[in-house]
């Protein structure tokens, strides 16, 4: 089942060093290197009502069930891939009722719990994961986990909760143990343990989980439940980043600037950052912004690099030593980078 990604969400705060010499201008400084540690990652507060990704629009006949071309293939979700919701719905409530099929089960809960061909209805998610749940359906137990943590169809219950993501992670499920991982780093719901959330965030980096491989990566870095490993770090940065996750992005773009746990590339570095600042992240801009004017892995742009910087101000990432080198632009420039930041904002 396409499962959403989990909410209890990883928050970073990404603090890096400045990495030349105190001497060089700011426009000749090279992006901040990751030696200062990072912030390690803390749980969110209890989520609020997810958003389902958005499917394929469904057809005029959305309720009309679609015709698969193998005869044997799951009509449920082959209904909920093409968002026939209302389809799915049927479908999961006779096969729920007949054959006391988990699965069914399961998808009426996620169906319930994000308005999907019916109203949205807390409770009724809750009832149909938890009887999913106590037939054994690893998905299930974790859906009902992040509604009890987020206090939806009941009251928060973290305990609960923990047993229920302990039980998923023990079937498999990686989005489990990344999540379980977070509240063993937390030491509320659970005391404590560094070396068990290390434990399970490998088990869900090793399954192809960015944000469980971005967290290992920043465990390794900082030798936080493991010893410091700084190729180990970069390795799962790249894995991450590979996956679109964006901080993971600015991290490694600074590993490979600075040629921490893998061999140097200032032109890869920079192509990474390019590509995480478009995905407005504010500490990418920065930095682009910082190689854009100085020149280093790119050619010089100060038009651009304003740009960027004017982006990532407006976001938050404020940066003096940038102010200042980008003070003397000529009008030609400033205008340029006038130009380019109304478009962006423009576009969004």
């Amino acid at each position: 089942m396409n499962m959403l990604r989990p909410i209890l969400a990883l928050a970073f705060v990404l603090a890096l060093t400045a990495g030349a010499a105190a001497q060089t201008p700011p426009a000749n400084q090279a992006p901040p290197d990751s030696s200062k540690p990072a912030a390690r990652p803390k749980a969110s507060p209890a989520p609020a009502a997810r958003k389902p990704a958005t499917p394929p629009p469904a057809s005029p006949a959305a309720t009309a069930t679609p015709a698969p071309d193998d005869p044997n293939a799951d009509l449920v979700y082959g209904a909920y891939q093409r968002g026939f919701y209302k389809t799915t719905f049927d479908l999961a409530t006779k096969r729920a009722q007949e054959n006391a099929d988990p699965k069914a089960m399961t998808m009426l809960g996620e169906l319930y719990a994000n308005a999907m061909g019916v109203r949205r209805d807390d409770a009724k998610a809750a009832e149909w994961f938890k009887r999913a749940a106590d037939l054994g359906d690893r998905e299930a137990m974790f859906e009902l986990a992040m509604l009890r943590l987020a206090g939806r169809g009941g009251a928060v219950d973290r305990e609960e909760a923990a047993k229920l993501l302990a039980s998923s992670a023990k079937l498999g499920n990686p989005k489990a143990a990344y999540n379980l991982a977070l509240l063993y780093l937390d030491g509320q719901t659970l005391p404590q343990d560094l070396r068990r959330s290390a434990e399970l965030l490998r088990i869900a980096a090793d399954a192809g989980n960015p944000e469980a491989q971005y967290a290992l990566a920043t465990f390794y870095k900082e030798g936080t439940g493991v010893p410091k490993d700084a190729e180990r770090a970069a390795s799962l940065l790249q894995a991450a980043s590979l996956a679109g996750n964006a901080d993971a992005e600015v991290e490694y773009a600074i590993a490979l600037f600075n040629g921490t746990g893998t061999p140097k590339n200032e032109v890869a570095a920079v192509a990474l950052l390019r590509k995480a600042a478009k995905q407005n992240n504010p500490v990418a801009q920065n930095r682009l912004a910082r190689v854009l004017a100085s020149g280093q892995g790119t050619p010089v742009d100060r038009a651009e690099a304003l740009k960027w910087h004017t982006i990532a101000k407006t976001a938050g990432k404020g940066d003096p030593e940038l102010d200042n080198a980008l003070s003397n632009l000529s009008p030609e420039e400033r205008a340029r980078a006038e130009v380019a930041v109304r478009r962006w904002f423009g576009s969004k």
